[in-house]
């Protein structure tokens, strides 16, 4: 008996790196697996392992970044099990430009696949729980989203891919606050792992040791939280972004206010200097935008 026996998994992205290690782990604890990648050769690739193990998979190809596409990836999940309880939106791309050199296509094209391509899916997926819900059923649903360490912290050259993620994190938040009702938890995930997208610029801090010793960076290494995510023993844990990197795990604690000065009165534009650099001097020293 696995930990996720009887519920059905959507994982988008996931024809290779951190999508096919959290198809393969959520196959041995006895999920039914849609492996949703545009690339339908590597999400055809990556079933066909899950059925070689004895587990349950489909493959689908339907584009996360349209209703319609999220549409026919839910329907095909619920055609193949039945139903589907939740969603691992891990999908991505990345176009990496310093700020000033950025194009409007950049822009627009990693907000899409990251920012609406979460929106797409998760909205249509909550419409079907809650539909459930109205209809009297009980729901235990799960929505985990990705973030980054960039969305969290910043990322010289990625502030396309930063926004997105940080958004994404938002995004997560409201989620959580507004679902609960309906039986839906939402958490993000910000992994630090060896995949597609980290290749070209973390490509030799990434690659997997030589000498047969832990490796830190592999996928796998994520796919355990995951799992319990997406399980019904994480039903009381919602609204947390996770961090993960080899054998460590945390969370993080995310923007709130810091020290206040209150004046009572308006603010002379003169006067703020002083007052502004003691707030930074109180406030607890931020991370490093990565890179700097």
């Amino acid at each position: 008996m696995g930990i996720c026996n009887n519920r059905n998994i959507i994982i988008t992205g996931a024809g290779g790196g951190l999508g096919r290690a959290y198809a393969i782990a959520l196959a041995v604890e006895g999920a039914g697996v849609i492996v949703n990648d545009i690339r339908r050769e590597a999400a055809e690739a990556v079933v066909a392992e899950i059925r070689a193990a004895g587990g349950k998979a489909i493959a689908n190809s339907d584009d996360i970044t349209s209703m319609t596409g999220a549409a026919a990836i839910v329907k095909a999940g619920i055609d193949a099990f039945g139903d589907v309880h939740g969603v691992v939106n891990n999908a991505g791309i990345v176009r990496d430009r310093m700020f000033a050199s950025m194009s409007e296509e950049e822009w627009d094209l990693v907000i899409k696949v990251h920012l609406k391509g979460h929106f797409c899916i998760a909205n249509t997926l909550v419409k079907h729980w809650r539909d459930q819900v109205k209809a009297g059923a009980k729901v235990d649903a799960r929505i985990i989203n990705t973030s980054s360490g960039a969305g969290l912290q910043g990322n010289i050259g990625q502030s396309n891919y930063s926004a997105a993620k940080g958004g994404i994190a938002s995004l997560t938040l409201v989620q959580a606050a507004e679902l609960g009702r309906y039986g839906i938890t939402a958490n993000a995930l910000a992994p630090a792992a060896r995949t597609s997208m980290t290749e070209g610029p973390f490509g030799a801090m990434m690659k997997k040791p030589e000498d047969g010793s832990f490796d830190h960076y592999a996928p796998e290494n994520v796919a355990p939280l995951v799992v319990w995510l997406c399980s019904p023993l994480s039903a009381h844990v919602s609204g947390k972004v996770f961090e993960v990197e080899g054998g460590k795990l945390s969370i993080a604690t995310g923007w709130k206010t810091g020290p206040i000065r209150d004046k009572k009165a308006r603010w002379n534009p003169a006067e703020l200097t002083d007052v502004v650099d003691t707030l930074i001097a109180e406030s607890p020293k931020p991370q490093k935008v990565y890179g700097t």
